[in-house]
């Protein structure tokens, strides 16, 4: 195969290859939109348990506050209904006092019980609210997990069509020179072929070797920048480039047509687990 017709099968695979990557990407972050309604969620449950648990406690209390009105008013009434048959001012100074104090308690246990009522109403009324409020979370909730299910099913058949696309020009590719080209997309925003002008990558913008620059140049092979891995070919710069070309004291790399492998070893197993959570 020509090596222009390989280059121009690689600048299209990038294209195709930065759409999916893309598409994988925010298939991965669809459902990481729910968090925050999850969130609110998981506190207004919360919230209502700890209104619940106040609740209890609180109609407990009234319960006992009743209990005691209902004793205080018990002895008022027995002792005024003993006014009736003492003799002694003493006794009636005993039994006076005995009733006010009865009166005392009464009039106190019965401010306690309407205030605890009235908590129980607000906190009645806070739940109830509260029940509304996630009810109507649940709802939003399970509405945008079933909107991100299709959008998920959408976005996996566009990945479909585009490996389809991407298996016929990858075809007459060597593979292991796809499977790098592959890794360079994903990890250098998309770009993963780019022109070398004036002896420059226009990648991540190094000064190349001269004598380097000139093996890109013939475009006789295909040729990774040794400084950002990209796949490099040849594109007229607007300056002169020969002066360039015939210095021979610019240095020169060995081996350069061979990327580190090291490299994508190092991310081939983090992309692994995003293919294999997306099959999922």
């Amino acid at each position: 195969m020509v090596m222009e017709d390989v280059f121009e099968k690689l600048r299209s695979l990038q294209d195709i290859l930065s759409q999916k990557i893309l598409l994988e990407q925010e298939i991965q972050e669809l459902p990481r939109e729910l968090t925050t309604q999850e969130e609110i969620l998981a506190r207004l449950k919360r919230s209502f348990i700890e209104k619940n648990v106040e609740y209890e406690k609180t109609r407990s209390a009234e319960s006992e506050f009743r209990e005691l009105l209902a004793d205080a008013e018990h002895a008022r009434e027995g002792a005024e209904k003993n006014m009736d048959v003492i003799n002694t001012q003493r006794e009636y100074e005993a039994l006076d006092k005995e009733i006010r104090d009865a009166a005392e308690r009464e009039q106190q246990f019965r401010k306690d019980v309407q205030r605890e009522e009235r908590l129980l109403a607000e906190l009645d009324e806070q739940m109830r609210q509260s029940t509304g409020l996630i009810a109507q979370q649940e709802k939003e909730l399970t509405g945008r997990r079933a909107e991100i299910e299709v959008e998920k099913a959408e976005k996996a058949k566009k990945i479909k069509e585009l490996e389809k696309e991407e298996n016929k020009l990858s075809r007459d590719l060597d593979p292991e020179v796809f499977f790098k080209f592959e890794r360079i997309i994903r990890n250098k925003m998309g770009r993963g072929i780019v022109a070398i002008k004036g002896g420059v990558c226009t990648g991540c913008h190094m000064i190349l070797p001269a004598q380097f620059a000139n093996v890109v140049r013939t475009g006789e092979e295909i040729v990774f920048c040794p400084y950002c891995s990209r796949i490099l070919f040849y594109e007229e710069s607007d300056q002169d480039e020969e002066q360039y070309f015939e210095t021979e004291d610019s240095g020169s790399l060995s081996d350069l047509d061979d990327i580190d492998d090291d490299e994508f070893d190092d991310e081939e197993e983090e992309d692994e687990k995003v293919n294999a959570d997306y099959e999922e």
